[in-house]
Order: structure tokens, then C-alpha cells, then sequence
């Protein structure tokens, strides 16, 4: 677009779709511990996301990043006088921990004595403790225990992704979730002391030989309480036990819940929050222990984004649907956090639509424009691949829907909310399984009249645009416009130059490194096929990202233009994907641009 273009878009009224990505948005407020009334939460006011305290009590609100590329990662301690913030270099996630004081100050080193790294997990302790977990490719994972006044101590190290899980309410005990074992997509844990000894071990794994993972869901909320709430798959889903790591004795919960069941602590350890994750939405349900029974918190139908019990006993809930924008509600009535300025637009809702495929049957959300179909349509791929798509507010495939296309959101093998057996199923043939059930979906929207064959879009971000340009090679018949953003495009140097635990992640995928499994990295990259794509590619890339590096990138971009290949790329300097919201705008703008003038 030329800059006069550009600027008559700014004069001119704001089409909604511009509308849904400026509205403003808060988080679900996070609260500290010991002090409910002092609340940290994200939001986009700026037209940056940055961290915001609110002290409920005074209702006065502040702002407390401000940095050109955003920030998203922060914590309050337990006493809430001090907001941690995690602070890298334009997004490339490699950085240390900083934090303010609650009220307002300057910025300080929080963890003097511990280098810049990848972060693996934070918990801060009462007494001022920070138990802080640290990757790089050199070191691999680490976790220091920095007592308050004093130098970190070092009390763990393996080569293979660890992370700190949590910080016993009484700061005596820290839970670890770690992959000795080798299997990146399934954790074990272990229980140790602030001095690294081991107090207790789960590790469903057996030594790596089963694919069972645990992951750690938080300490009871009481001193003296050493019950460890922990996540399982042993009955094929995720759901809940409780784990007391002294005595040893775990507790079934026997949740008989239908999909994914996650769980947290009231704040007087009596009950549990339910997060219930079903079919692509999301619904609340109270444990209680004494009674041991379920009791449904009522909310409308969609997507919870996140969850909290305070101590109160009232639920607050970060709630969207496709149709309607994400706000913060409370079961006590009302809006928690309402931001000030317009609005976003509503869009329209999803329908539901299950194809039979050949790993079994596939779910896809699927959005429609006004009028009668075949419609142009987007096929918008999810990343993850470890994640799904879900009925909630999503601004860039309500974009679509305005201007006229259907949207089809595929959770493929490799989701997450499926079962273990569906999250697991792409293993060493990465990516192609995943372009399998994509296939039946577009055959299904193909025949059903939906969509226009000859304008199909493949489009996605991160893993969904390593398999955008991976389906434009192995299916160049199928798709008439590929936009790939942040994407693997080069799956081996890509392994080389991402990020020590996505490194590990590779390796469980595919089988083990690309010197030891060539053949298995040679089928999954996109490069091996980029010779046959056919259709006009678009690639978005940020400079800095760690997970989808810049090289790799060129590396395919150089391939299509050696071969005059069309294709256009946009080079921004953030990493992966943008906190800025006017960057994002212009990224979609490009999208839309691009498929519009290659479709007519």
C-alpha cells in the first residue's frame, strides 16, 4: 500500500474489523495472595499491551510497562508491594527479571546474580524468596533459589526442559515438572527442598516408556498443607488428583466430566475451581471436598480464558464467544474490569461441523458471511500444534468474515481437548497428518457447497503457518493463496537456531535431531517441497523470534525467489507476532490485500 493510501484509511472511518483489534481489552486481573485488594493485569489501552496495576480498594489504576514492543509477563508477590515483569529485547524472550513496586517507582534488578536466559517458570515465596527457573542453548534448563538479600543458589540443571511449577504456601517445598526422561511432550515431577534434595517423585512416564505426562497445578493454599494439586492423563484426558507429597497418598478426584478437566484451589484449600474444556468450549464447575461433589458455576455459552476463586468464595472470569468480545465477569454479579473507550464489534457465531477422517472424526468451527455460498474461503490454521481453536473472540478471522469470506478453523490431530491419543497422534510423520485432516475438512467444505475450490485460502501463525507453506508444497493443487506468519519454513535450521526447549520439543516429535533422523526432518519441511508450490505465497517474519527464526525463513524465501515463484515478504522487528496493535492491523491489512488481488 502506498503512504497516501494509508493515510486516507486514517481519515476515513474505521471499519469494524479495525474496530475489533483497537477496542480495548484487560486480562483476567491476577491478585495477590495475602493482599486481594491489589490486582495486575494486561491490557492494550496504549495500542500496546502492557502490565496495569489496580488497587480495587481506591479503584486507582496505573500503568506499569510502557516499552516500544509491549509486555505480558508479570506477577505480584504475595504481600502484593512488589509487580515482577519479565524483560527481554523486542520480543525475542531471552532476557531477566525486573520488578516495581506496587504504588509506583523505578524498575530494579530482581534476580541479581542470575544471566540473562529463556524464562522457565517463577514462584515467589512470602518471606521474599524467588525460587527462578532459567533456560539456554548453553546450559540447558536450570533453577536458582534466591533468598531475599542474598546470592541465587543454583538447585537444579539437566540438559532436557524443566520448569519451576510452584512454591509451597509455607516456602518450604518447590514442585518441578522436568523431561529427564527425554519425552518433551509428557513431564514428570519431582518435589525437592529450597537446598535441591528430593522430597518426593511422580513420574507416570515409567523412565520415558509410557506417554503419560503430569503437569503441576498448584500447592494447597495453606502453611503446613503439603497437598500438590497435579494434572494427569491416565484415563486418556487431562483431569485432576491430589497429591500429598509426604505422605505419599494420592486422591482421585473421579471428575466424570466428558473432555479435559483442569483444576485450581479455592483460597481456603476447601474446594476446587473446575475449568471443563469440552468440544471446543469451556464451562465452570466448584468441587467440594467434604462433600465431594460438583456443583456448576452458571456463565453463558463460549470460552473461558481463564478462571479464579477469590476468597470471597466469588468466581471471576475472563469469558468470549466468536459472536461477542471477551469481558471480565464475576459470579457476584456484574462486570469485574470494564475498560474505558468503544466497544468491539460483534461478529458472527460458529457452527459446528464434524468430518470423518483418517485418524477418526475431526472437529472444525466454521464462520460464515451474509448470502448464499460457495464463498471464498479462509482455512485458518491454529499453532501449537499443542492447542486448539475454540469458540471465542478472534479478531483476524472475524476480519475475513467482513470482507466476505467463510473461515474454517480445523482442530487437526496434534490438538489439544480431543484426548491424549488425539494430542499425541502426529508424531514422526509432524506435519503431514496434520495436512490429512486438513484435506478431509476441505473436502467436506468443498462438497458442502461451502466454500469456492477455486478460492481457497491456507493461512496461519506459527505452526499454522509452518503448515500453510508445508500444504502449499504437498498440496499445491488444493490451495489458490498460502499466508503463512512466523512459520518453520526450513525445519532443519530451524532445530539449530530455535530456542533450547522447543529444541527438546522437536526431538520428541520427530524422533531425535536432524543428524540422527534426516529423513523424518526432510519429509516435514516445507523446504523439501517448496519447488512444487503453485500458489502466490505471503509471509510475514519478526527479526527477533526464537521460535521461528529469521534465517530459516530466508532460507525458503530465497528458494521461491530463485525460481521467480510469486510471492510476497514483510519483515517487522518484534518476535513472535506483535503486542503492538497498530502492527497487527497492518499485518492483516497486507493479508487481506494480498489474497483479494491473487483470488481475483
Amino acid at each position: 500500500m502506498t503512504e497516501k493510501n494509508d493515510h486516507e484509511s486514517h481519515n476515513a472511518p474505521a471499519p469494524d474489523w479495525e474496530k475489533r483489534f483497537r477496542a480495548p481489552r484487560v486480562s483476567l486481573p491476577e491478585w495477590a495472595e495475602d493482599a486481594p485488594d491489589r490486582s495486575l493485569f494486561v491490557s492494550n489501552a496504549t495500542g500496546t499491551y502492557e502490565l496495569y496495576a489496580w488497587d480495587r480498594a481506591t479503584g486507582a489504576q496505573r500503568q506499569v510497562t510502557d516499552r516500544p514492543n509491549g509486555t505480558t509477563d508479570g506477577v505480584l508477590t504475595p504481600d502484593g508491594r512488589w509487580i515482577w515483569w519479565f524483560s527481554d529485547t523486542d520480543g525475542d524472550e531471552f532476557g531477566v527479571w525486573k520488578r516495581q513496586p506496587f504504588g509506583g517507582g523505578e524498575d530494579e534488578p530482581a534476580t541479581p546474580g542470575i544471566e540473562a536466559a529463556y524464562p522457565g517458570g517463577l514462584a515467589l515465596g512470602r518471606d521474599g524468596t524467588a525460587v527462578v527457573g532459567c533456560s539456554t542453548d548453553e546450559d540447558g534448563s536450570t533453577i536458582h533459589v534466591l533468598p531475599p538479600g542474598g546470592t541465587p543458589v543454583e538447585i537444579y540443571r539437566h540438559r532436557e526442559s524443566a520448569g519451576v511449577g510452584d512454591l509451597s504456601h509455607d516456602g518450604t517445598l518447590v514442585a518441578v515438572e522436568h523431561t529427564e526422561h527425554g519425552d518433551a511432550m509428557h513431564s514428570a515431577l519431582r518435589v525437592v527442598r529450597l537446598d535441591g534434595t528430593t522430597v518426593a517423585e511422580l513420574d507416570d512416564t515409567k523412565g520415558g516408556e509410557l506417554e503419560l505426562g503430569l503437569s503441576v497445578l498448584g500447592f494447597a493454599p495453606v502453611d503446613g498443607d503439603s497437598r500438590l494439586l497435579v494434572g494427569h492423563q491416565r484415563r486418556g484426558r487431562w483431569e485432576p488428583i491430589v497429591w500429598d507429597v509426604t505422605s505419599g497418598e494420592e486422591t482421585d478426584l473421579a471428575i466424570e466430566l466428558p473432555g479435559d478437566v483442569s483444576a485450581q484451589w479455592y483460597p481456603d484449600g476447601s474446594a476446587l475451581l473446575i475449568v471443563h474444556s469440552f468440544d471446543a468450549r469451556s464451562e465452570l464447575w466448584r468441587y467440594d471436598f467434604a462433600r465431594r461433589e460438583l456443583t456448576a458455576v452458571e456463565m453463558p455459552a463460549g470460552t473461558v480464558s481463564g478462571a479464579t476463586a477469590r476468597p470471597d468464595g466469588s468466581v471471576e472470569y475472563l469469558w468470549s464467544s466468536a459472536a461477542h468480545p471477551p469481558v471480565v465477569r464475576s459470579t457476584s454479579g456484574g462486570v469485574v474490569l470494564d475498560p474505558p473507550g468503544a466497544k468491539a464489534p460483534e461478529s458472527v457465531p460458529v457452527t459446528d461441523v464434524w468430518v470423518e477422517g483418517p485418524g477418526g472424526r475431526i472437529h472444525a468451527l466454521v464462520q460464515r458471511p451474509a448470502g448464499e455460498g460457495p464463498f471464498p474461503t479462509v482455512f485458518e490454521i491454529h499453532g501449537g500444534p499443542t492447542a486448539h481453536d475454540r469458540d471465542s473472540f478472534t479478531a483476524g478471522p472475524a476480519a475475513w468474515v467482513d470482507h466476505g469470506y467463510a473461515v474454517v478453523r480445523v482442530n487437526y490431530r496434534g490438538s489439544t481437548g480431543y484426548g491424549r491419543e488425539w494430542t499425541d497422534a502426529l508424531k514422526h510423520r509432524v506435519g503431514l497428518i496434520e495436512l490429512e485432516d486438513i484435506a478431509a475438512v476441505r473436502e467436506w467444505a468443498v462438497s458442502s457447497r461451502l466454500a469456492d475450490p477455486s478460492k481457497l485460502v491456507l493461512s496461519g501463525g506459527s505452526w499454522g503457518g509452518y503448515l500453510t507453506l508445508l500444504g502449499l508444497g504437498t498440496q499445491p493443487d488444493a490451495w489458490a493463496v498460502g499466508l503463512a506468519a512466523v512459520p518453520v519454513a526450513d525445519y532443519v535450521t530451524a532445530y539449530h537456531d530455535e530456542m533450547e526447549a522447543l529444541k527438546s520439543m522437536d526431538r520428541t516429535l520427530l524422533g531425535g535431531t536432524p543428524e540422527e533422523v534426516p529423513e523424518r526432518y526432510e519429509a516435514s519441511s516445507p523446504l523439501t517441497y517448496v519447488d512444487e508450490v503453485r500458489a502466490p505465497v505471503y509471509i510475514s517474519a519478526g527479526l527477533n523470534d526464537p521460535r521461528c527464526p529469521i534465517q530459516q525463513v530466508e532460507n525458503y524465501v530465497n528458494r521461491l525467489a530463485a525460481r521467480g515463484a510469486t510471492h510476497e515478504v514483510y519483515r517487522y522487528d518484534a518476535g513472535h507476532g506483535s503486542l503492538v496493535v497498530e502492527e497487527r492491523i497492518k499485518q492483516v491489512r497486507l493479508e487481506l490485500d494480498f489474497a483479494e488481488r491473487h483470488l481475483a
